[in-house]
């Protein structure tokens, strides 16, 4: 079967999902209008499909084995500004490309019911929310994930944007491909006051700023040089005016490692140096940590299979890069905890100006070529390995 030249015939349908998506992105653990949508659109395939938590997921085939199939659906609570004429009218954007993510795995589903009288087995679709806040895959877990029917391994794909051209896929399978991430809020509490008189107040801000500066000098003075540990605040709020110190500053961010050692030490020295440094300027503080994913681990086998599988796809072009490790993280090391995984990482960007911005940019753009590439990957990949582990 060739799955690359039946997603190229259905191309136009897959970028209307993925504009679509994008048009209505929604962030968090519940993307109601998103999951309506996908619903719908597998209905019209004629794929029934069934909330899963927050989730969704479908099936295509029967009987053993299962091979688990994921996309995620949401989007970061930003405004976009890459000039798309199907820009985001909401109040997110689709800056990390799940929208190509879901929109591939809706084409993949469709070309699978279309061959499903030919599967070796049975291949289980999961949409899902909250990856951005860690807590989708979670919630999707808790709520029977691997259960009826139950999978042997998963493949999660994702997008690359930037200045690569589709035709590159990345992977890694054995090792840390993503850090572990622990998303935390740090509440300050201070004395509020004039601005014109500092000395009468405990200024919560002049707390925060040391507690941001002795984050980083954590990382670099007290973690080993080969060891890899980001710590980043990306959220910083207090107070709404400028001749008034605030009584409280709340600042949002998440640390990552490579190393479960690490990771402990991190978190555990973090909550001693925030109610330190607030302490320091009269202040007290408290750190928790809000949500949190496990550092991703592909299976080996699996994955040189999935890199075997998408060898013998016909594509216009094809680049592998192994072994790579990436700074950030992915909720779905919790599948990869629990079952052989393999994740994918297809080039999606430009060689033009186009490819001047990267993930989590308000002026990223994902380039739409990929769409057919990233759908027959998903089902040729899944078609090949249930006839492979059929009967195992």
């Amino acid at each position: 079967m060739d799955f690359y030249s039946q997603a190229v015939e259905i191309k136009d349908e897959i970028v209307f999902h993925r504009r679509f998506l994008h048009k209505n992105a929604e962030s968090g653990n519940f993307v109601p209008k998103g999951m309506e949508y996908i619903a719908n659109t597998l209905k019209n395939y004629g794929i029934p499909s069934q909330l899963c938590g927050n989730g969704i997921t479908a099936t295509v085939g029967s009987g053993n084995p299962v091979i688990l199939l994921r996309a995620d659906v949401d989007a970061l609570p930003m405004e976009e500004k890459s000039g798309e004429s199907f820009a985001s009218t909401t109040k997110a954007a689709h800056t990390c490309g799940h929208d190509v993510h879901a929109a591939m795995l809706l084409g993949a589903a469709k070309l699978l019911k279309q061959q499903e009288k030919h599967l070796n087995g049975t291949v289980k679709f999961m949409f899902q929310p909250g990856e951005e806040i860690l807590a989708g895959c979670k919630n999707m877990l808790e709520n029977g994930l691997l259960q009826n029917p139950v999978p042997s391994a998963a493949l999660a794909l994702h997008t690359a944007a930037g200045n690569m051209i589709p035709g590159t896929f990345m992977y890694n399978g054995g090792d840390v491909m993503m850090l572990s991430a622990d998303n935390f809020t740090i509440t300050i509490k201070g004395r509020g006051g004039h601005g014109a008189y500092p000395q009468l107040t405990a200024d919560p801000v002049n707390a925060g700023v040391h507690i941001y500066s002795a984050l980083q000098s954590l990382v670099c003075c007290e973690v080993s040089a080969d060891k890899m540990c980001v710590v980043s605040v990306g959220s910083f709020h207090a107070g709404d005016s400028g001749n008034i110190i605030p009584d409280s500053a709340v600042m949002q961010g998440a640390v990552r490692t490579d190393d479960e050692a690490t990771r402990r030490f991190v978190t555990k020295r973090m909550g001693e140096i925030v109610q330190l440094a607030a302490r320091c300027f009269g202040c007290t503080a408290e750190l928790v940590m809000t949500s949190s994913a496990p550092a991703l681990v592909c299976d080996e086998k699996l994955t040189q299979d999935i890199v075997g599988y998408i060898e013998t796809l016909p594509l216009p072009s094809k680049n592998f890069v192994s072994d790579i490790k990436a700074a950030a993280s992915e909720d779905f090391a919790y599948v990869a905890q629990m079952l052989p995984s393999a994740y994918i990482y297809l080039s999606a960007g430009f060689d033009d100006e186009r490819g001047n911005f990267t993930a989590h940019n308000p002026k990223v753009r994902f380039n739409e070529n990929v769409l057919p590439v990233g759908a027959a990957v998903y089902a040729h990949c899944a078609a090949n390995w249930l006839k492979d582990n059929f009967g195992k």
